[in-house]
């Protein structure tokens, strides 16, 4: 959420800068509506004060004037909720503004090569898509999942759900061990102010699973990614600054009802109602949120590096980076069926942009400033899954466990 003081003061220029996030901020809009809301405050306050200086009056006759005084205070009162309320809905759908260094551009399109990395394997057979290694083994079963589930769902069995177990543990000892970060196992039911705090709602409810409960109004949803659960541990709090940084890591599954993704990858794992990501997240000052994001991309893609994948990193436009993000880097995995890579980890600075929903603060020399997030797939299991069977499979169907997962997964050589 944006300060609504820079806004005021700066608005041609976020104008601007939201024009290349894709959004339309209607400047005269929002001065209305900030107008409306201003005045309707100075006339409940003009009255409340004119209320007060009859209270201090022993005249009788003031009593009937302070009765209509509190009927129009609580009328005044209603006018400008309803005016905030207009006010706020129009604020919180505005996305975070891109950081200068963010190559500018309507989409995907303008995305920026950083680098490729590992060696594409040559096969000496036409390599099989992880359905059809699936399909062999029996291990990825995608009927009775329909009959479970529906579609966009699967059931991993023997040594493939051993494999998804693995790559877990593996991730998990990784970023716990080599790079420090704390593991939490946390609700994967939230309720919407968590889901408002890192930018889920209001914008993109329709995207998400919300459970309906009896005799309530409270509104939960399941988790689309560990990072709301992880980053709304900071919501409503004031850290003190030895604190910092902060580092979280979480094996969650994930839920989301892909809602914009009609018609794309209906075959396979690809894209799923349900799924497991290993997330980090970091809470930061806001002056060290590009130096985390550097070491959090590193932490992510030296998954990759240990596996021995074939992978590339790619630095977000302004138009195809998510709406909390100021700047973003996606690592994508080389997927030999499709022969090109794909997202298997995004990994996002977002300023104070969340912070600033959450209330999230810190404790500085000068008093108290909010923090800086961040978060990133470190990484996606189910894409992970899909990649190693892919890029390690032999030409008999059987598939070589990658060196450092053989001592999770009892010492097998293939499976």
């Amino acid at each position: 959420m944006h300060n609504i003081k820079d806004l005021k003061k700066n608005l041609n220029d976020y104008r601007k800068k939201l024009l290349d996030r894709n959004f339309d901020f209607k400047t005269d809009f929002f001065v209305t509506l900030d107008e409306e809301n201003r005045r309707l405050i100075t006339k409940k306050e003009k009255l409340e004060q004119e209320k007060k200086l009859l209270s201090k009056s022993k005249d009788k006759s003031n009593f009937e004037k302070s009765k209509k005084l509190s009927s129009q205070i609580s009328m005044v009162a209603n006018e400008q909720l309803i005016a905030q309320n207009k006010l706020n809905d129009f604020l919180h759908v505005i996305p975070n503004i891109a950081l200068k260094d963010v190559p500018i551009g309507k989409d995907e399109k303008s995305n920026k090569l950083i680098s490729q990395n590992g060696k594409i394997k040559n096969f000496e057979f036409i390599p099989k898509s992880h359905i059809e290694l699936g399909l062999g083994s029996k291990d990825i079963d995608f009927e009775t999942s329909i009959k479970l589930s529906g579609s966009r769902y699967v059931v991993l069995k023997n040594k493939v759900a051993l494999l998804e177990r693995a790559l877990i543990n593996f991730m998990l000892d990784v970023h716990t061990n080599e790079f420090k970060y704390q593991e939490i196992s946390p609700p994967l039911i939230v309720n919407d102010e968590v889901m408002f705090g890192t930018g889920q709602l209001p914008k993109f409810e329709d995207d998400q699973f919300e459970i309906k409960l009896e005799n309530s109004n409270e509104r939960k949803f399941l988790i689309p990614t560990a990072e709301v659960v992880l980053t709304n541990m900071v919501r409503q709090s004031v850290l003190n600054q030895n604190q910092l940084p902060l580092r979280l890591v979480a094996a969650t599954p994930c839920f989301r009802k892909e809602a914009g993704s009609y018609g794309k990858d209906t075959k396979g794992m690809f894209r799923q109602h349900q799924f497991y990501k290993v997330e980090l997240v970091s809470v930061v000052e806001p002056k060290d949120c590009i130096l985390e994001l550097d070491r959090m991309l590193k932490c992510a893609k030296s998954i990759l590096e240990k596996l021995e994948l074939p992978f590339q990193i790619i630095q977000l436009s302004t138009g195809d980076m998510g709406f909390s993000a100021e700047m973003t880097y996606d690592i994508e995995v080389w997927i030999p069926s499709e022969k090109k890579y794909r997202e298997i980890s995004s990994c996002s600075s977002c300023g104070t942009f969340q912070a600033r929903r959450m209330s999230a603060k810190y404790k500085t020399p000068n008093g108290t400033d909010f923090v800086g997030t961040l978060n990133g797939s470190g990484l996606a299991v189910g894409r992970l899954i899909i990649a190693i069977l892919e890029n390690n499979q032999n030409q008999d169907g059987s598939v070589t466990i990658p060196e450092v997962l053989k001592k999770y997964m009892k010492n097998l050589d293939k499976i």
